[in-house]
């Protein structure tokens, strides 16, 4: 009997609960501001991480932040406005170097390609010479930089030997598709476009790398915020990295999430379709180790080279604490 009185008690005060409101509260999740190029490929994780509630089940609230260009990422971390955006590592030693306390994590390591007609003569960088060269992300843009560095070595001098032109990445592809230019160099996602169209990489920024005799993977851009900032929400920044590479996973092993993301690829057939799909996933880092991180100070070593204090300010190496020590991925093969 008295065990009886009890479980209707217990009953009668969880109904009370309901109607009034006295139920144990939820744990609150602590929010992070994520600042995201509007129309760029970040914006396929964040939504992958949003879909499942990838954030959520790490105790995080995302907030995705549209931003319209490069600039406006960094203007928006510097300003307090966001607290975590997409950059790569040179502006990051940069940063620390003038002392400021920024640090990345690993996002991608898909860099750029460069692209020429199918029935384009040029099948060497030597072929360049006298050619139109549209290049993306302007004089100091890092795949150019290493692109001139590995030209050196082969006797040519590319901002003298060829016509460059910078322009925005969308244009430049649309300027070799019009024979106005003779080859473009783009970033991965433009060059995976053309490719789709049929036309062809005379050479990969990967390559590249290779051929500067650096080695291991490189992961050129990263998920960066303040160090300090980090150390005090720790466990919600460790809470976001583990979603994203939740949504990696995903992506790299689910077709369907693929086609659920269509719409915001903008992909013309299934041909371009395909190629974003599989130039994303083969950028996916599997690892960040010794070996990466060597890769990261020999690649430093060969843009301070070539760009001068106007790429890496006042930085004579790279800072250890450029990559944030506080988050890994599974230990390299």
């Amino acid at each position: 009997m008295q065990g009886s009185f009890c479980h209707y008690f217990v009953r009668w005060l969880l109904v009370l609960g309901l109607l009034f409101g006295l139920a144990a509260p939820a744990v609150a999740l602590e929010k992070i501001r994520v600042g995201v190029l509007e129309f760029g490929t970040v914006s396929w994780e964040m939504d992958t991480v949003q879909h499942h509630k990838l954030a959520e089940q790490q105790g995080v609230e995302l907030e995705v932040v549209p931003l319209a260009s490069a600039d406006a990422s960094t203007v928006a971390l510097q300003g307090g406005a966001v607290d975590v955006i997409v950059s790569d590592w040179v502006w990051v030693n940069r940063q620390r170097a003038a002392g400021q306390d920024y640090t990345l994590f690993p996002y991608s390591n898909s860099l750029g390609s460069l692209m020429v007609k199918a029935d384009s003569p040029i099948k060497t960088l030597a072929d360049l010479k006298g050619k139109k060269l549209g290049i993306a992300g302007g004089a100091n843009d890092k795949s150019w930089l290493l692109l001139r560095a590995y030209a050196r070595q082969q006797g040519l001098d590319l901002p003298n030997d060829t016509q460059p032109q910078y322009a925005a990445p969308p244009l430049l592809n649309e300027l070799l598709e019009q024979g106005e230019l003779d080859a473009v160099l783009n970033f991965w996602n433009f060059a995976a476009r053309l490719q789709a169209k049929g036309m062809r990489s005379v050479i990969s920024v990967a390559d590249v790398v290779q051929g500067l005799g650096i080695k291991g993977e490189l992961p050129l851009v990263g998920w960066v915020f303040s160090k300090q900032w980090a150390a005090e929400h720790q466990q919600a920044m460790q809470g976001f990295l583990t979603a994203s590479y939740a949504a990696k996973k995903l992506l790299k092993d689910d077709d369907a999430e693929w086609q659920r993301l269509r719409p915001r690829m903008k992909a013309d057939d299934e041909a371009v379709f395909t190629a974003l799909r599989d130039s994303f996933r083969a950028g996916i880092p599997a690892c960040f180790g010794d070996k990466e991180k060597q890769a990261a100070t020999d690649t430093f070593r060969v843009l301070s080279g070539i760009g001068g204090s106007e790429l890496v300010g006042e930085a004579k190496a790279l800072d250890a604490k450029t990559f944030w020590a506080g988050f890994s991925l599974p230990a390299c093969p």
